[in-house]
């Protein structure tokens, strides 16, 4: 069912039964999970999916080892939980990653790291080696009824200067251990969002849809063409994170302050004296005001982050310039003999953590964990539940007590639990990956390169969409081609530039975006929809103002290489 299609089957009928507000990956956990159920389900995004906060993360898919300072051991053991279940349902996109610490000192932290428990104090300070050595051994703990990953090591001061040269001198130890990273979170949640799609035909979803409300109760505006669509729930999920407030207050509902969310600000570096420092993993650590940021391989470049800053208007959201520096300079407290380049800056983000409504001076300090807030009907609207809190890594969880929660008030029952249940291209993994990809290569016709890259970006979706692409013609200057992007826009619902270049693919957070590239996209999407010069313009426009605003890119000085080739363009004009 393609999007006109969804907004004329809305019209003139009652329900949906559930209205799930808000399409990132704890909106769509709970849409999924209410789907399988085969409960008549709506989900209304106003941007794309996954394009708040739940495409603004670490890439991070861990128990959270400082919350156990925090005594939230509940958290961390569920947390944990949930990242061994995504390596084994999504192993195309979640992976181990060897995660180190360096220490600095010994003792240091032992004292205001058990006030911290106690909540005598909010007061950051260094951990040292015994802190992080007792904190990794309750980790080991957590995890030892199903051992995924070896148990954390420390390292001596030599030990670990052999291995990574470039980093502090000033080192005293260092400690490994295992969580994961997720490599392309966007796709997953539109991934899980298909998979659910496709098991129930009265499941829906739009993205690029307002939701409001007013007397006569809840409407959905199409934001791309102005249609207003009454709706009447049974239920709304309002699983707009950061926005939670700013959306009961559209839709009229009387409910309390709820939310109190902070920012969280990442770069994209690409240098690769940096990447080769970092031998393959994360390095952890603490900053000299004890704010804890990560630093790891991702995509060939380095993510580096993050910042912890309170926010009023999730929609004013960006990387400022003092964030820049300041993650800047924690990254030369751990590598101080690497000098970066400003044009190394590839790419820059930031997003709302959703975190509950707290006075807590100390951000660090303010729980993680997540539950649903349960606001009673109110003339016009019916009952609501709100999602508040919770982290990327327990999505699945979080979904699963929403959807519960929904399903007791609808007088249902669960039938289909998602622990063990594969998302999208996770399905059917194979155990020797090299072996499955020249098969795929030899039966497609695609070189083992080009079919490698595929598998990395669907994984066993791959094998289908790699038998469409024929005899395909790449774009310049990426690794994409022109009929995978016609596949992408034609499957994943996509309805603007950003949805494409930002987070249906990679070309954008891995700094790939050029002025040639974006105009040759912009020539495949407005074939695909069918737009007029003025509409594509516009596109156009809209784009580079939000590359600038949100991510630091100026759009007069992206490089023009892959400027459209005569054999792409060609290639357009012949499909």
């Amino acid at each position: 069912m393609n999007r006109s299609e969804t907004i004329a089957g809305l019209k003139g009928r009652n329900g949906p039964a559930v209205l799930v507000i808000g399409g990132g990956i704890n909106g769509i956990s709970v849409f999924r999970e209410l789907a399988l159920q085969g409960v008549d389900v709506l989900l209304a995004e106003k941007g794309d999916y996954c394009s708040g906060a739940s495409s603004a993360l670490s890439r991070m898919v861990h128990g959270g080892l400082r919350y156990l300072e925090n005594g939230e051991f509940k958290l961390v053991r569920e947390s944990l939980l949930e990242r061994d279940r995504l390596l084994k349902n999504a192993p195309h996109f979640v992976a181990p990653l060897p995660t180190t610490v360096p220490i600095f000192d010994v003792f240091s932290g032992i004292t205001n790291g058990a006030f911290r428990f106690l909540g005598l104090t909010r007061r950051p300070s260094r951990r040292g080696a015994v802190v992080i050595k007792a904190g990794l051994a309750v980790y080991d703990i957590l995890t030892a009824s199903r051992r995924l990953m070896p148990r954390h090591i420390f390292r001596s001061r030599t030990e670990t200067l052999r291995t990574w040269p470039g980093i502090n001198p000033d080192i005293r130890n260092s400690a490994t251990y295992y969580d994961a990273w997720v490599s392309r979170p966007e796709r997953l949640g539109v991934e899980m969002l298909n998979d659910a799609l496709a098991a129930n035909p009265a499941a829906r979803a739009l993205n690029h849809v307002h939701v409001g409300g007013d007397a006569e109760g809840v409407k959905l505006v199409d934001t791309l063409t102005g249609d207003t669509i009454r709706l009447a729930p049974k239920l709304i999920v309002n699983a707009t994170g950061g926005w939670i407030d700013l959306t009961n207050s559209g839709l009229g509902a009387h409910a309390p302050r709820m939310m109190g969310g902070t920012k969280g600000s990442h770069l994209i570096i690409a240098s690769r004296e940096l990447h080769d420092a970092l031998a393959g993993h994360m390095i952890y650590y603490e900053n000299e005001d004890g704010r804890i940021c990560i630093l790891f391989p991702y995509l060939g470049n380095v993510l580096v982050g993050s910042t912890d800053i309170r926010v009023d208007d999730p929609d004013q959201v960006r990387c400022e310039a003092d964030e820049r520096v300041y993650i800047l300079q924690s990254l030369a407290f751990v590598f101080p003999g690497i000098r970066l380049a400003p044009e190394e800056i590839v790419f820059q983000f930031a997003g709302v953590r959703p975190l509950p409504a707290s006075d807590d001076s100390f951000t660090g300090r303010i729980p993680r964990d997540h539950f649903c807030e349960a606001v009673p009907a109110s003339g016009a609207l019916p009952e609501m539940l709100c999602m508040i809190g919770g982290k990327w890594t327990t999505f699945r969880s979080f979904g699963a007590l929403a959807a519960d929660m929904a399903l007791e008030r609808l007088g249902l029952g669960r039938v289909r639990d998602t622990e063990d249940l594969a998302i999208g291209g996770g399905r059917d993994f194979p155990a020797d990956v090299e072996r499955w990809v020249a098969k795929k290569a030899a039966l497609s016709g695609l070189s083992l390169p080009r079919m490698r890259d595929l598998f990395e970006r669907y994984g066993t979706d791959a094998a289908t969409i790699a038998r469409g692409l024929g005899d395909d013609k790449m774009l310049p200057g990426c690794s994409y081609s022109i009929g995978e992007l016609r596949h992408l826009i034609a499957l994943e619902h996509v309805e603007k530039l950003d949805d494409l270049l930002l987070r249906r693919t990679t070309i954008g957070v891995t700094g790939k975006l050029s002025s040639g590239l974006i105009a040759q996209a912009l020539d495949i999407l407005a074939e695909a929809k069918g737009w007029d010069a003025a509409r594509g313009a516009r596109e156009h426009h809209e784009f580079l103002a939000l590359l600038e605003s949100r991510h630091g890119l100026d759009a007069t000085k992206l490089p023009a290489r892959s400027e459209r080739s005569a054999e792409c363009a060609s290639a357009l004009k012949s499909a």
